[in-house]
């Protein structure tokens, strides 16, 4: 696949502004291992192989296990990941997915359970984050980047 527009070049103003919205939201109170979730995760709805690529690496160097990424798409089916887990894999299915049914009452209430406002508000802005790096990433092609 060959690449396409270089975002980087083409748009040095809009890159390093989403390189600085990317600084701010990794600056979350989150632990490495749900930030690396988030990332997983929206990339896998997103099919987004540059970021996978990248994310999953990230993800075991921060200690995430091969096992739960193996089947990290189909969370809701196991027992591997906590409650507090998924409820941030809920949201980000959701956000990621918004214009399907949005985010619902019962899924927001259930990160209300284990996250503060401002850590909702965290975890929203790490989704949008990555959703906006992997629509860059799928319609520029980037390439993997071995």
């Amino acid at each position: 696949m060959e690449q396409r527009v270089n975002i980087e070049q083409s748009q040095p103003e809009v890159w390093k502004a989403m390189y600085a919205l990317s600084g701010a939201v990794s600056k979350s109170a989150l632990s490495a291992i749900q930030k690396h979730l988030i990332m997983v995760r929206t990339s896998q709805i997103n099919s987004c192989a540059f970021c996978l690529n990248m994310h999953t690496k990230e993800a075991l160097k921060a200690g995430e296990t091969q096992q739960r990424l193996f089947v990290l798409s189909a969370w809701k089916e196991t027992t591997l990941f906590t409650e507090e887990e998924k409820a941030i894999l809920a949201l980000t299915e959701e956000v990621t997915l918004i214009t399907e049914n949005g985010v619902s009452d019962s899924t927001y209430k259930q990160a209300e359970k284990f996250f503060s406002a401002k850590m909702i508000g965290e975890i929203i802005m790490s989704i949008v984050a990555m959703n906006a790096w992997n629509r860059i990433a799928v319609s520029t092609h980037m390439p993997l980047g071995e």
